[in-house]
């Protein structure tokens, strides 16, 4: 079967405590393809993703520093284009350094298995 492309989460704001912004629907297979994060204020905040449920051992991005935004600009973006694979009932989970400041939006293929 054909995969099909989607926005897998968001945009939405992250917390500081981890949160699961994707989980593979059954009998699913995923392909994590772009993830982008926007930190729209003027301090540098950390980002942390895990693929499962978070601990040391499962993060893809561990406390990672995106800017803040320079005077007189909207905003300050990391964009992550990857190949992430993950297996039916897994989850992307992440959270920021400060509550509810950055905002992130994550884009891939799911291929319906069977």
């Amino acid at each position: 079967m054909a995969s099909t492309p989607k926005r897998l989460s968001g945009p939405a704001q992250l917390s500081t405590a981890a949160t699961t912004i994707y989980t593979v629907p059954a009998a699913t297979k995923t392909v994590v393809r772009y993830i982008h994060v926007q930190n729209p204020s003027g301090s540098p905040v950390n980002f942390t993703m895990s693929i499962g449920t978070d601990a040391a051992g499962t993060r893809i991005y561990d406390a990672y520093s995106i800017p803040g935004a320079a005077p007189g600009v909207t905003g300050s973006v990391l964009d992550l284009w990857c190949y992430h694979v993950l297996e039916a009932a897994e989850v992307l989970q992440a959270f920021c350094g400060t509550s509810s400041t950055l905002v992130i939006t994550v884009d891939g293929d799911e291929k319906t298995l069977g």
